[in-house]
């Protein structure tokens, strides 16, 4: 039995959230915890929030044990761009492109 947590259109660019999520891959939920609760990064907090949202799925829907939860799989991919103007000199444009992550995780008994 495997619960899944899905956050969309996060905005944070993907290429930075996949450095942190390639931390809790395979790991314990515990653990995984613990490593995104001392990682001084703005992405931890974002796929913390997954992850909890992953193991209260997992307990109250599909009645797993929390201690026993591992984190099967975690992906990072990409949502949708924002596309913004910045005007440079001479009269001319700058393209500034926002981007955004949908952020999953899947945890599973191990």
């Amino acid at each position: 039995m495997e619960a899944k947590a899905i956050a969309k259109t996060v905005r944070i660019a993907p290429r930075k959230a996949r450095l942190v999520i390639d931390l809790i891959r395979d790991k314990d939920v515990a653990e995984a915890d613990r490593i995104l609760a001392n990682l001084n990064k703005e992405a931890s907090r974002l796929i913390r929030k997954v992850l909890i949202s992953a193991t209260a799925n997992a307990e109250n829907n599909l009645g797993l044990d929390k201690n026993k939860l591992v984190v099967k799989q975690a992906f990072i991919n990409e949502g949708a761009t924002m596309k913004r103007m910045r005007f440079g000199s001479r009269g001319h444009v700058d393209p500034i492109r926002k981007r955004t992550s949908h952020i999953t995780v899947v945890v599973g008994e191990k």
